[in-house]
């Protein structure tokens, strides 16, 4: 389960990672960044990332998709990105992207949308996991099918906190 559950990316209330001694941000691309498999980047984007790098916090890409579109979105985005291992919730992406921030477990936070690829992969890892709602309804079919366990995994896990 994640540490924290916001709507988007914009609701992350930076103070609290800092509070956690939390330096660096591993964050996912499609449906988390950015609309699935889209590479535009609009203003809001932009100053996000300007104000939390300005705040001491550090990004890398960890995805799943297309290592040139990955490519592509971390140049745009100015942030580096992990390309070619092992996909999420695979470790190696994480140790990579951990490697590339230059950040311990204890350090460092995920960001994603899906409960089996970036939250179950932070989680395994130690890592402090935040689960945002996608962007956009455009996937993937495997994507979809997942999002109906998911769903189901979190009204049982919700359900439970509430008792």
């Amino acid at each position: 389960m994640p540490d924290i559950f916001i709507k988007d990316i914009y609701e992350l209330d930076f103070e609290i990672l800092k509070e956690k001694n939390i330096k660096g941000i591993l964050i996912d691309l499609d449906n988390t960044l950015l609309p699935w498999n889209s590479s535009n980047i609009d203003e809001k984007l932009t100053q996000w990332l300007l104000n939390a790098k300005q705040m001491g916090f550090k990004f890398c890409i960890i995805s799943n998709n297309r290592a040139s579109r990955i490519k592509e979105c971390a140049k745009k985005l100015g942030i580096p990105a992990v390309e070619g291992i092992a996909f999420k919730p695979a470790k190696g992406v994480f140790i990579k992207g951990m490697k590339i921030l230059g950040t311990s477990r204890e350090e460092t936070a995920v960001i994603g949308d899906q409960l089996f690829t970036d939250i179950l992969g932070a989680k395994r890892m130690g890592l402090f996991a935040i689960l945002v709602r996608p962007l956009a309804e455009k996937e993937l079919f495997f994507t979809k099918f997942m999002r109906r366990l998911e769903s189901r995994v979190l009204e049982r896990f919700y359900r439970k906190k509430e008792k």
